[in-house]
């Protein structure tokens, strides 16, 4: 296990919202889709727009500036025009705390 580091509070991340935080010098985009808690980089592979920006639908979000989607889950890019996949990261929720293991 790798090391945790305290991201962001439960109330701060609404149903259905992303949000960036930055950890070790590393910008991530952190969700909150369906009640599970998400972590992957914030930088989309494309042209590097803020995926905290992006509209989550089901299981993936959208980049806000060309429409590529990532897989929260695995960082799959799943359509143009990424075709890289950008790194996830393993959220803990510790009481009302998330915590991402770098």
């Amino acid at each position: 296990m790798g090391d945790l580091f305290e991201a962001a509070k439960i109330d701060e991340l609404e149903l259905g919202q992303g949000m960036m935080v930055e950890i070790e010098g590393k910008e991530l985009a952190i969700f909150n889709s369906d009640g599970e808690y998400y972590a992957i980089d914030n930088e989309c592979t494309h042209v590097g727009g803020p995926l905290c920006e992006g509209e989550l639908d089901g299981g993936k979000v959208i980049c806000p500036w060309h429409g590529a989607e990532f897989d929260l889950k695995s960082g799959e890019a799943l359509e143009p025009p990424a075709e890289e996949g950008v790194n996830t990261y393993k959220v803990h929720i510790d009481g009302d705390l998330i915590k991402i293991e770098l």
